[in-house]
Formats: structure tokens, C-alpha cells, sequence
């Protein structure tokens, strides 16, 4: 299986250009490992779905977790051209990123 095309929002290139050297390095090398199989745990993927989050509909996303840097990371795909596009980088904190990928979720 070929890894899917990645893409990063706009947003997305923002919260990478926040992050350190270190953890951006961290955080592309999460992303390139999902993007070998991004589908859903449920499909046989390494995607954490999200659904429903602090009453906000998540449904759709999927989710990385680097738990050590305390830093999530939300994604979509788009099943027709096989594309992981990367919504959110930013930090577990009071589930903030939740708040975030719901305001982006439709970019």
C-alpha cells in the first residue's frame, strides 16, 4: 500500500511554524507514519476517530496523538484522491484542539 498524499491546511502551516525544530520534526514524522494507512482503527487504520466532543460533532476527523509532547494532531480524509489533509497541530490543553479542528473542520 502507497501512502496517501498529505496536505496541510493553511492553518495547519501556522501551528507548524509555532512549534520547535524538535517537535516539528516529531510531528511530520507521526504524520508520515498514519499517512502509510490513515482509514480509521475501525478499518484497519491507525486513525483515532473523534466524533462528538464537548457537544461539538467531530464526525470525520481522526486524530494523533504524540502524548510525550502533549501535542495532537486532527485530520480529514478525502477518500477520492486519497489525500490526509492535516487541520490542527496544537497542544492537548483543556481539549483546546477540539475547539479548533471544530472551527476548521470545513477547510
Amino acid at each position: 500500500m502507497t501512502a496517501w498524499t498529505v496536505e496541510f491546511s493553511a492553518e495547519a502551516e501556522n501551528d507548524m511554524d509555532v512549534l520547535d525544530p524538535s517537535q516539528r520534526f516529531q510531528v511530520n514524522k507521526a504524520v508520515r507514519k498514519v499517512s502509510q494507512n490513515p482509514l480509521p482503527q475501525n478499518e484497519g487504520g491507525y486513525g483515532k476517530p473523534l466524533g462528538n466532543k464537548q457537544s461539538k460533532n467531530l464526525t470525520g476527523l481522526l486524530k494523533i496523538k504524540l502524548k510525550k509532547l502533549g501535542i495532537r494532531v486532527v485530520y480529514k480524509l478525502i477518500r477520492t484522491d486519497e489525500v490526509m489533509k492535516i487541520i490542527v497541530v496544537a497542544a492537548r490543553a483543556d481539549d483546546e484542539v477540539y475547539d479548533i479542528a471544530y472551527k476548521r473542520k470545513d477547510t
